[in-house]
């Protein structure tokens, strides 16, 4: 049976459902630091899961690793090395630019180069991309996508002009537009090394299904890698911070000594897809500590269950990735669509943009629609291509 780009698109649409509600659970963890639930929820996500599930869905998984060119699984895990980098540094991006224009730069960096960058280091951008009537097509969709992402950082742009002058200050305290523009390419860039990471481990693909495992779950052997050098990054950081602010003891005594912005008994959260920040490591220092119960197995179980959900949107991601056909690469595109997409509606469903303006409100409901709209395109382009017939290049008619 060949490629079901349909099929495709709504595994992508789980996957980014996937990646928009992992925080959900985190609102649930009390009094622990961001660096001791976000290690915890790590484990499930860069560790457990994606041994779990590829030990369970595919073949001979260690014979794969062993017949596996050592090559291939360099470049997987240095590119998980990469993308971890790149979400260690969006926070910052946050920082110097604000929420709206920093996630508009850097996520737009992480579509394009992530989309795009595969093909063109193939060699196969000029024939397979521009010399066909799918290519262009998806190219497109690529365009569509971007402005989608133009709009939503238009959506907070606009929110953020509809707060007062004290809010504006306490949100970007440290704008600078050089340093941040800086930093938002090299964290987009970065972040993008996970699509890079998964065409690198291309051939352990080929490898597990030799071994009999079903083509739907022939990338679950690749995320083991790509997202143990995901591990490797984060888990440095967080021991860091562990180290850094006194927070180590936490993972096994439930007495937890807070500062002062954390006496609410709620987590510090950033947005669905950020990874650490500095400014977290500075809430925790220099504050007259406060000592709170914290719920550890209920932390435990919560950290668990965001880990296991943001596992989640590679495991559909790989799925989609199989029903592309020839031009698997523009699933990086309809994957981050949908993050949007569905970290945007759970933004609405917890009142994030409650007060707005209608201005602001018609932006978001206008990038929402023009993301859906990348994603139709995006898969139109797609399904062209699965024909021999209705992919036609352009300089053949």
């Amino acid at each position: 049976m060949g490629p079901n780009p349909l099929l495709g698109v709504f595994f992508h649409w789980l996957g980014g459902l996937a990646s928009g509600s992992f925080y959900v659970p985190f609102r649930r963890v009390k009094s622990w630091a961001w660096e001791t639930y976000w290690l915890v929820g790590g484990f499930f996500s860069w560790i457990i899961m994606p041994w779990i599930l590829a030990l369970w869905m595919t073949s001979d998984l260690m014979h794969v690793f062993h017949e596996a060119p050592g090559r291939s699984l360099f470049w997987a895990y240095t590119f998980g090395v990469l993308w971890g980098l790149g979400g260690l540094t969006f926070g910052l991006t946050m920082r110097y630019l604000g929420m709206s224009l920093g996630m508009a730069v850097a996520l737009g960096y992480t579509a394009a180069f992530g989309t795009l960058m595969p093909p063109i280091s193939r060699g196969q951008f000029a024939t397979e991309v521009l010399g066909t009537n799918s290519g262009l097509t998806i190219l497109i969709g690529v365009g569509i996508c971007l402005l989608g992402i133009v709009f939503a950082g238009m959506a907070g742009t606009s929110k953020e002009k509809e707060m007062s002058e004290e809010q504006k200050r306490a949100s970007i305290k440290e704008f600078n537009l050089k340093k941040g523009l800086l930093v938002a390419t090299f964290s987009g860039v970065m972040s993008a090394c996970f699509a890079y990471g998964l065409a690198a481990g291309d051939p352990v693909k080929e490898i597990t299904i030799r071994h009999g495992t079903p083509i739907l779950w022939q990338g679950l052997p690749v995320l083991v890698v790509v997202l143990l050098g995901g591990f490797t990054t984060n888990v440095v950081w967080c021991v860091i911070l562990n180290v850094r602010n006194r927070t180590g003891y936490q993972y096994f005594k439930s007495d937890v000594h807070v500062p002062a912005p954390l006496r609410s008994n709620e987590p510090i959260l950033e947005n669905p897809i950020d990874a650490p920040i500095e400014e977290i490591a500075e809430l925790a220092r220099g504050k007259e500590p406060n000592v709170l119960k914290a719920p550890m197995l209920s932390n435990y179980f919560f950290s668990a269950l965001a880990g296991t959900t943001w596992y989640f949107q590679f495991f559909f991601y790989t799925m989609g990735e199989t029903q592309m056909g020839r031009y698997k690469f523009s699933s990086w595109t309809l994957h981050m669509a949908s993050i949007i997409i569905f970290s945007t509606l759970w933004g609405i469903a917890l009142k994030e943009w409650k007060g707005a303006g209608l201005r602001t409100k018609w932006l978001v409901g206008f990038s929402l629609l023009v993301l859906v709209t990348s994603t139709v395109v995006v898969g139109y382009g797609n399904y062209l291509g699965s024909g021999s017939s209705a992919a036609k290049s352009p300089t053949s008619r």
